[in-house]
């Protein structure tokens, strides 16, 4: 609106300018008639003469575009109101086959280089940051609209599905090599060997019990008692001997063990097919499809929670990888070019199905408008420039020509308004 009203401003000052250089024309006109042509004044009447009637016939021209001359239905005038609908159709097609073609937006895309752009916004800490938050929402509403029966129909079904095509043995065979490589093993089997040895502190009565309704009955209860103390004893040495023992016998045997089964899952046809055949009973059990729902509703739950704390390890995880990527690209300039070229092609094949639809858009749009509203607007992004017609029509009219010889004041007094 602002624009709008320092277009109409601009427009009236310059048909302002344009009224008062036909309204001088018109009184130099007039004084030179009162006191007559002879000699130069009949030159300046001719002009003023001229430059009135140019004045006029641009008038009309620029006026006759918006709206009727004097208001009168003068034919082909108030153009723009009349053919509103044929200009908003020829404005879009002239859009769609001018601005909106493959070529032409690609090379517009490709100057941008958009890649640059984006690294240069993602490798910033803030950005990052940003773009990790909208990131995080996206994956709620994506979670969200996952539903139960989603879960039902598509989840579950490919996750059996690919469980069922998945080399198991083989993973399996990955894993223990993965464990054995980087130790893992070996602490997993200290946190067995503490978990043993604090439930044998824990629960030492129950076990205490058991014994003695295991031992015969005319064994003394104090006998129990000492052959008890003496297993919990040897068996908690033993558990502390391996724990303070790096290379004690029994990692080792565990290590040749878990490395000779890692080989037979991965040579052993016999044993894989057994593996596939516990795993293809383990999918069967109809707990699977149970465990998949909730395992999925508290995916959903935790993620939604995540998500409405900024503060939390979703948002920085997030923004920390998209920090990364954008170093990334901003590092590689093969990345980069790759990036440049995926947006070109999909700006042109967006453009070209959009075309159209563009063009549909500009045509509907102008032919909605108010006829008069229409030519309102119009006037007010071209009509100023317009002005400059009458202007020069006033001016250029008002200069006599200057290859006639001797006929040039007698032709000029000739005119529309001269003396016989």
């Amino acid at each position: 609106m602002v624009r709008d009203a320092e277009r109409a401003a601009d427009l009236r000052r310059m048909k302002a300018t344009a009224l008062s250089l036909l309204i001088i024309a018109a009184v130099v006109f007039v004084t030179m008639r009162i006191l007559g042509d002879e000699g130069w004044r009949g030159y300046v009447e001719a002009t003023a003469e001229a430059a009135m009637v140019g004045a006029v016939a641009d008038w009309f021209a620029v006026t006759a575009l918006f709206r009727h001359p004097l208001w009168l239905p003068i034919p082909h005038t108030a153009i723009i109101p009349k053919r509103k609908a044929a200009l908003g159709a020829s404005l879009g097609d002239f859009v769609q086959e001018n601005f909106l073609d493959r070529e032409t937006v690609a090379a517009r895309v490709r100057q941008a280089e958009p890649a640059r752009w984006i690294a240069d916004g993602l490798a910033n800490p803030e950005v990052a940051q940003r773009v990790a938050g909208h990131v995080v929402q996206m994956m709620v509403v994506a979670a969200e609209a996952v539903d139960e029966t989603v879960v039902d129909e598509v989840l579950r079904p490919a996750v059996d599905a690919g469980l069922r095509r998945a080399d198991t043995a083989r993973v399996l065979a990955r894993g223990l090599e993965a464990a054995l490589a980087s130790g893992q093993h070996q602490q997993a089997l200290d946190s067995v060997l503490r978990g043993l040895d604090r439930l044998v502190l824990d629960d030492g009565p129950i076990f205490r019990a058991r014994l003695g309704e295991e031992s015969p009955r005319w064994v003394p209860e104090f006998v129990d008692d000492r052959v008890y103390d003496r297993l919990v004893l040897g068996l908690r040495r033993f558990i502390a001997d391996v724990l303070n023992t790096p290379d004690h016998e029994l990692r080792r045997q565990l290590t040749e063990r878990m490395t000779l089964l890692a080989g037979r899952l991965r040579s052993d046809p016999a044993l894989q097919q057994r593996v596939d055949d516990v795993r293809d009973e383990l999918l069967d059990r109809p707990e699977l499809r149970g465990w998949i729902e909730e395992f999925w509703t508290q995916v959903r739950a935790d993620l939604r929670s995540a998500a409405a704390s900024p503060t939390s390890g979703l948002h920085e995880r997030t923004g920390r990888l998209v920090e990364r990527v954008g170093r990334r690209l901003v590092d590689d300039a093969e990345m980069r070019g790759k990036l440049d070229d995926l947006i070109v092609r999909l700006a042109g094949t967006a453009t070209e199905r959009a075309r159209p639809e563009i063009a549909e858009i500009i045509s509907t749009t102008v032919d909605r408008w108010d006829a008069d509203d229409t030519s309102r607007r119009i006037e007010l992004q071209i009509g100023r420039d317009l002005q400059f017609i009458r202007i020069n029509g006033t001016v250029v009219g008002g200069v006599p020509p200057i290859d006639r010889g001797g006929d040039d004041l007698r032709d000029l007094r000739s005119g529309p308004f001269g003396r016989r």
